[in-house]
């Protein structure tokens, strides 16, 4: 994945994306904030991973491993022209309050309509046990109250993004582990879908065998302690992107993190805060869930806030040029095992180079959206 309000990349994510972050504020209260989540992208020479900015997303990169992005033809993807109403808008974020702070720039009509007024994903990737779920609870419970789907990230994994640009995380697997537990004591009882911990699995390679192991067994645990909470909840594991592991590895890799159990996993997630084409996407998810085996009903979501142009060529990933927003995000995709395209990197957080990683640029913005 490559970054976002989680970073995510071929090698990790960097970048920022809508979070909720515990600011001091009150701790029922979700708040957007800055933080670097986890962006994937193929990297370059040196990719980062998730939240803060990471697998999804470009980060400011540490050398991870992972391909190079690959040039490809600027032809545009189809964008749909409005987002179903099931999935939930958190009522915060950076981008809506630029819309509420600029009611006369010319750019505003056209980043409110086809960025603000989308539904995206809301990270949580600082380690704040104490307010975890009271916060989690915020953002689940106004979203059953509207009869919405919301989506969340849980980005704390220890040792996230390999020490690069959105490092941070629990002290450690114990830690998490408790982590995860308050967190999921938030998730309510009505419908919510859970992008699990961006570039966990994808960019594990920078850790000793015995610690992939034990980071493995972590993640495992967290998806069968979330559904378990409510059955409700579906959970999505760390698939990286088309460019990055080939699916036969990947598929390896999220087979022992526990992603072939229905009992924890109900598939997994691909391109968070990169660029790679939806059919691309499409392609190798089907590819990465036939070498996991696992039950027909596992499936796959896609990061389509960014993809709009395809990848940019060079295996840039800071903001690069030319990029459009994606197909908006459904949970009706048409497309067989393909669950849901979301926006899990919100389009117009940077990813370090339109201004600190994680942070609205509505000049990004509007590039995007226009």
């Amino acid at each position: 994945m490559v970054a976002v309000a989680a970073f995510v990349v071929a090698v990790g994510t960097t970048t920022g994306v809508m979070s909720a972050f515990d600011d001091g504020r009150t701790p029922d209260r979700a708040s957007p904030q800055v933080t670097g989540p986890p962006s994937r992208r193929p990297l370059p020479a040196v990719p980062s991973p998730s939240p803060a900015t990471t697998s999804a997303r470009p980060s400011p990169v540490t050398s991870s491993p992972g391909p190079t992005p690959k040039s490809s033809p600027s032809k545009r993807e189809p964008t749909a022209v409005a987002a179903p109403a099931r999935l939930y808008r958190h009522p915060e974020s950076q981008v809506l309050d630029w819309v509420g702070a600029h009611p006369d720039d010319s750019r505003r009509a056209v980043i409110e309509s086809r960025i603000a007024d989308r539904p995206a994903a809301v990270w949580f990737a600082d380690f704040a046990p104490s307010t975890i779920t009271a916060r989690v609870r915020a953002v689940t419970a106004a979203a059953a109250a509207k009869g919405r789907v919301p989506v969340v990230v849980p980005y704390t994994i220890p040792d996230r993004d390999c020490g690069g640009a959105s490092q941070g995380g629990a002290p450690g697997l114990a830690a998490y582990d408790a982590w995860i537990d308050k967190f999921a004591a938030g998730l309510g009882s009505g419908e919510v879908i859970v992008i699990l911990e961006p570039d966990s699995v994808a960019q594990s390679d920078c850790l000793s065998e015995g610690r992939q192991a034990d980071r493995f067994a972590s993640l495992a645990r967290a998806g069968r302690v979330l559904k378990a909470a409510n059955p409700g909840v579906r959970v999505y594991f760390d698939g990286g992107h088309s460019d990055w592991n080939p699916a036969a590895k990947q598929a390896s890799l999220l087979d022992q993190a526990g992603a072939a159990s229905p009992a924890a996993s109900d598939g997994i997630f691909t391109n968070v805060s990169n660029f790679h084409r939806t059919s691309d996407e499409i392609a190798y998810a089907r590819q990465v869930l036939a070498g996991l085996g696992g039950p027909a009903s596992l499936g796959a979501v896609i990061d389509t806030s960014r993809n709009g142009n395809g990848p940019p060529t060079g295996g840039q990933w800071c903001d690069p040029a030319g990029r459009k927003i994606g197909r908006a995000p459904t949970l009706k995709t048409g497309e067989a095992r393909i669950d849901a395209y979301l926006w899990v990197k919100l389009p117009g957080e940077s990813d370090g180079c339109k201004g600190t990683p994680g942070t609205f640029s509505a000049e990004y913005a509007y590039e995007l959206a226009r």
